[in-house]
């Protein structure tokens, strides 16, 4: 008499792999948080040149501070465009209950912070290269900048991606999502606007190593609430 076989379950890898590239298809396929993320950065930066013209052509150009404000404004805004579908799209799809049979907790954090964190990229370098092209941005030290736009973006997708999981649920997902985030964001958007500063003002690696462990230690900090919150919202 055979005894039926159990199916092996999936690794973690490879769990977490077919989340994102299920979530990348689906984007692929509809499009919808890329271009709202392209269309929101580039109009964003447009309309920023247009109005800063007059002092563009003038004899005082915008700080190196001004620049880094103005930067992260238009990313801390587009970022919240797109991310807030991360688990939208479950939900409304009703697949929810079929990814959670299927794949564990960590799986889907994981895929979906992946999936986030290569739109956040590929919104990060459009919207750093268009807005120094328009605004005819000086950076002194491109690594320092390259360092805080990625460790940012790290914990920019880290953050969103908890937040979304846990507004996925509610009637009024939209309008919660940027309240929920801001506060936690907050801390980093300050240390990155800092750091994003002292890179285009050209200044030495000593001035920001301790900003760089602020936004190492953020990352490692949400990234670490992450995975402890995430079963509990998931499974809720």
């Amino acid at each position: 008499m055979h005894t039926p076989t159990e199916r092996p379950q999936p690794t973690l890898a490879r769990a977490s792999w077919a989340v994102f590239q299920k979530d990348l298809r689906a984007e692929l396929r509809t499009r919808y948080a890329l271009n709202a993320l392209v269309m929101f950065a580039l109009a964003t930066v447009l309309m920023v040149s247009i109005n800063l013209g007059s002092q563009l052509l003038g004899s005082e150009p915008l700080t190196p501070l001004v620049n880094a404000v103005l930067l992260w404004i238009v990313l801390f805004f587009a970022a919240l465009t797109g991310m807030a579908r991360a688990f939208v799209q479950e939900e409304t799809a009703q697949t929810a209950a079929l990814l959670r049979l299927h794949a564990p907790p960590l799986a889907v954090l994981i895929g979906k912070w992946l999936f986030n964190t290569l739109l956040l990229a590929g919104l990060t370098i459009l919207t750093t290269l268009t807005f120094g092209l328009l605004m005819s941005l000086h950076v002194g030290n491109l690594p320092l900048l390259l360092v805080v736009l990625g460790l940012s973006s790290l914990g920019l997708a880290t953050t969103t991606t908890l937040i979304a999981a846990i507004i996925a649920q509610a009637n009024v997902r939209s309008a919660l999502f940027a309240p929920l985030a801001f506060p936690v964001l907050l801390p980093l958007l300050v240390i990155a606007v800092q750091t994003t500063d002292l890179a285009f003002s050209g200044a030495a690696w000593n001035q920001a190593l301790a900003n760089v462990q602020l936004l190492v230690a953020y990352v490692l900090l949400t990234a670490a609430s992450t995975m402890l919150l995430f079963p509990l919202v998931w499974e809720a």
